[in-house]
């Protein structure tokens, strides 16, 4: 004979299935995502820096040096844009970024470092609109300078698809010190979406994109609607122009972000050389 609780437990758990409200799951919309940049734009500050500084706390290279790099590329940021010089001296300290180290311990300090320092970085608002697009059955993407692997864990701890990066060269597991193609900025940007848009069978008419920056208009550009997110002066006014939305989540830190190595070439420089020496000091080391 069975027990007065197990009968009463048994009816209170029909009763709650009967009361539960069914959510249909999100129904797949296969032809449209999300793009999202990194670096002002799905995060405070540019994210490779924000590895850097992880590195340091490690014992890796000192403060000092960090703060050499981070003092010298805010200068040069207030200076103006990025220009092609500028880019090249990017792509070349990129690979500084990686060379002669290891991919799985560059994946591993990115997952601790992602969770010491740039989580409480994520501005809440574009993870928000990021999340918005996944609800709605889209794919949602990382599109950034910094390389492809720390993009990844990035996008990974966001619940996102996934990520488009800087590509480096890897033998044996390590990384040899040269790029796959080029930096991932401006055009090349751009150049990635298109070729993800045709592997992924994406309508870019029907995908949106988002940026802080003007030096990602090419990829703005390429889809049916683009957003400026935190914008710089030069973005802004094309956003004003073109009547794309404008968020501005930054609330009062506009001062503390121009202090910030944000844009994607400030960020692999700055980043990329100070990140390299600390892995170059740590291989020697061992």
């Amino acid at each position: 004979m069975r027990r007065r609780h197990e009968v009463e437990a048994e009816a209170a758990g029909e009763a709650a299935a009967r009361a539960a409200v069914t959510v249909a799951p999100v129904e797949p919309d296969p032809e449209a995502a999300a793009f999202f940049d990194v670096d002002n734009t799905m995060m405070r500050g540019a994210s490779i820096y924000h590895f850097a500084r992880g590195l340091a706390t490690r014992g890796m290279f000192t403060t000092s040096d960090l703060l050499k790099f981070a003092v010298g590329q805010a200068v040069f940021r207030l200076r103006g844009n990025e220009n092609p010089e500028h880019i090249a001296v990017a792509r070349e300290t990129a690979l500084a970024f990686v060379a002669g180290a290891k991919v799985d311990d560059v994946v591993r300090l990115g997952e601790e470092i992602y969770d010491e320092v740039m989580a409480d970085r994520i501005w809440g608002g574009t993870r928000a609109l990021a999340q918005s697009h996944l609800d709605a059955g889209q794919r949602v993407w990382l599109v950034t300078a910094t390389p492809v692997e720390l993009a990844r864990v990035i996008a990974q701890r966001l619940g996102l698809t996934g990520a488009l990066g800087t590509v480096a060269e890897t033998a044996d597991g390590v990384y040899t010190g040269h790029l796959v193609g080029d930096l991932l900025h401006g055009p090349a940007k751009a150049e990635a979406v298109r070729a993800l848009a045709r592997r992924e069978g994406l309508d870019l008419t029907r995908c949106t994109a988002y940026s802080d920056s003007a030096n990602d208009l090419p990829m703005l550009s390429l889809v049916g609607q683009a957003v400026a997110i935190n914008p710089d002066s030069e973005l802004r006014e094309h956003a004003r122009k073109h009547d794309w939305p404008i968020k501005d989540f930054r609330t009062g830190r506009k001062a503390t972000m121009t202090a910030l190595p944000i844009a994607a070439g400030v960020g692999a420089i700055a980043g990329g050389v100070a990140a390299g020496i600390a892995l170059r000091r740590h291989y020697r080391s061992q």
